[in-house]
């Protein structure tokens, strides 16, 4: 029997259902397309993908493409619309089957619906079908203690119920064998971004971007085992700078190249054999963020990219084109927001607490859509993932899960989290100069200071946009004036489209 694996964000062997089903059949055909309108225009001026991501995406895919030749297999690449092309080799390669890890999302599962059809046409004669598996999580969703529908609102409630006793099933052992491709099976070569149409950045990526299964390993076992920086995450998360600071693991789990279950079992082990404390527990606390908010987008599906989320909270955004590509360009005025956006164009990647941090000034602040905010953390974000991406931004927005108008003091924040200014004078070289509390609010430069450390506000550093003592905490428009009082219009709760990304107004 020939098996098609369709393999989309699963780019590993370890702890994957799929390959453990595949693993007797007689030819195996491992395949990831790439299709040409998920590298569209997100419809906010700018690719959905961008180069990090990609870049990121190939490294896997090359890594995955090594590993499963090791074992006697190979990895098949295509380019194409996804239907067309799985369906394609599935006649192809007279396959009896094609399993897949199923996508919560519109987009992901339109596409298994049309294979499904096109195969369950193609079966009148043949007998292929389509298999689901689930395969992303940590929790199985049959272990669930509810339906996806009835799903709770608020992730507390939700992490209560699975802790009183829902399992982690272990994780699978990698195969030590797989079927070869059918004879005569073309794999096909690893695009380009040129091929994909993904313009070229500096490729700045930090060691854990640089993805696939053999680098995600490596870092998981640094990160626990080697530097012991387990034992101290929970304090250490929120750190800005260097390498140890969290488990860094985002872009591995992200593209599949590692499975959360492997995560939470490495935890296990370090518990058993080191010592329990409030880290161990913490890292596992944020795979579970990771599990609701890939549950929650399954239960609320394209009403994740509504302006009003699935909440139908506020409509009345905002629109400001200069305001907007400011925030985006690390041009704000306020260097602690400038400095992770100009990190997050440079590296395709930002700390949790920054991308906080910046959604609430753009949220909350300037009070323009959220979605335009994760339409451009979906170009960026060498970690990309869509539910964990939009879910938080949503969150932050106010109109996701738990929605309350929560914002974040960015003056504090700095002050907390930036003592030192190291983060800031690290990414906005302006102000390597000013001492820390001024690198963080250089608006309070006197001209005189200005001239002597040789940093004219206006000119070499941009002036704020927006007044931020002006804006808390009632929201504010892009140039500090208050927010009209306006509800939300919940007669037209369904304003954004299918796929994800919305016209820019």
């Amino acid at each position: 029997m020939t098996t098609l694996v369709w393999l989309r964000h699963d780019l590993r062997l370890d702890d994957h259902a799929l390959f453990a089903a595949a693993a007797r059949d007689a030819h195996l055909v491992p395949v990831y397309v790439f299709d040409p309108a998920a590298y569209g225009d997100s419809g906010y001026g700018f690719p959905r993908v961008g180069a990090h991501h990609a870049r990121t995406l190939l490294d896997a895919l090359a890594d995955l493409r090594a590993s499963l030749r090791r074992v006697g297999s190979d990895l098949v690449v295509r380019i194409g619309a996804w239907d067309a092309v799985v369906v394609g080799l599935a006649r192809e390669t007279g396959a009896a089957r094609v399993l897949v890890h199923a996508e919560p999302m519109r987009e992901e599962a339109d596409a298994e619906a049309a294979v499904e059809r096109a195969l369950a046409a193609l079966g009148e004669t043949t007998g292929v079908r389509l298999e689901r598996h689930p395969g992303h999580t940590l929790l199985h969703p049959d272990d669930l203690p509810f339906a996806i529908a009835d799903l709770p609102e608020v992730f507390t409630a939700f992490r209560k119920a699975v802790e009183r006793g829902v399992p982690v099933r272990p994780p699978l052992p990698a195969p030590p064998a797989l079927p070869p491709l059918p004879p005569g099976l073309d794999p096909g070569p690893l695009p380009t971004l040129a091929d994909l149409g993904v313009a070229p950045l500096d490729d700045r990526r930090p060691d854990w971007l640089r993805g696939g299964e053999t680098n995600a390993r490596a870092r998981l076992d640094r990160y626990v085992w080697r530097d012991r920086h387990l034992r101290t995450y929970k304090e250490t998360r929120n750190g800005l700078l260097g390498d140890g600071v969290s488990a860094k693991l985002s872009a591995f789990l992200a593209h599949g190249s590692l499975s959360p279950r492997r995560v939470a079992d490495e935890v296990r082990r370090y518990e058993t054999t080191v010592e329990r404390n409030d880290s161990t527990y913490w890292l596992v606390f944020e795979l579970l963020w990771r599990d609701y908010f890939r549950f929650w987008g399954a239960k609320h599906g394209d009403r994740l990219f509504f302006s009003g989320g699935p909440t139908h909270g506020r409509l009345d955004w905002e629109w400001d084109d200069e305001a907007f590509d400011a925030w985006r360009e690390g041009r704000t005025g306020i260097p602690f927001v400038d400095a992770a956006m100009r990190e997050l164009r440079a590296t395709g990647y930002t700390s949790n607490r920054m991308r906080q941090n910046v959604g609430s000034l753009l949220t909350k602040n300037l009070r323009l859509d959220w979605r335009a905010g994760a339409a451009w953390f979906e170009a960026m974000l060498g970690d990309h993932d869509v539910t964990s991406n939009w879910g938080n931004w949503a969150y932050v927005g106010g109109v996701g899960a738990d929605p309350r108008d929560r914002y974040f003091n960015l003056t504090t924040q700095a002050e907390r989290y930036d003592a030192d200014g190291a983060f800031v004078r690290t990414w906005v070289p302006e102000l390597a100069a000013l001492p820390p509390g001024l690198a963080r609010e250089p608006w309070r430069l006197t001209p005189m200071e200005q001239a002597a450390y040789g940093v004219r506000i206006g000119t070499d550093y941009p002036a704020p946009i927006v007044d931020l003592d002006a804006t808390y905490p009632r929201p504010a428009g892009p140039a500090g004036r208050p927010a009209r009082d306006r509800k939300p219009d919940r007669r037209n709760p369904d304003d954004g489209r299918a796929r994800r990304g919305t016209t820019r107004r």
